[in-house]
């Protein structure tokens, strides 16, 4: 699931009409965030967008595929289609697909932002009976 540093420069550089996109390692490809909502991945020097099911259904009607991997012998699909590759050579279809994919992925920093908020306050009550 590697992530060349040249392939994320150029996805950085791809989807820079979004705005501050950055790039992050993780578990040998990288993430790719706006602000703090993870907008897409990189693995194996692919670009996969985050999705929501419509979005997804779009996409591979553009002859996207989901992002999956192996946890343990068992195929786990993420809710991560492929950039289709048309957009790969054409930046204003590639940053229409990735402001489409921003909904979903600033949906999904909201919840964590949310979940962890719930985690400190519960800390928090644990903390005031002590």
């Amino acid at each position: 699931m590697a992530a060349s540093p040249e392939f994320a420069a150029f996805v950085r550089d791809l989807l820079s009409g979004l705005g501050d996109v950055r790039t992050r390692r993780m578990f040998g490809g990288a993430g790719v965030y706006l602000g703090d909502a993870m907008l897409g991945l990189i693995a194996d020097d692919t670009l996969y967008l985050r999705t929501d099911p419509d979005l997804a259904e779009a996409m591979a009607a553009e002859g996207a595929h989901p992002f999956v991997y192996d946890g343990r012998g068992k195929a786990v699909a993420m809710p991560y289609s492929s950039l289709p590759e048309a957009a790969l050579d054409d930046p204003e279809e590639a940053l229409a697909w990735a402001r489409r994919a921003l909904v979903p992925a600033e949906a999904a920093a909201a919840d964590k932002r949310a979940a962890k908020a719930r985690k400190a306050a519960r800390a928090g009550k644990g903390r005031a009976g002590a």
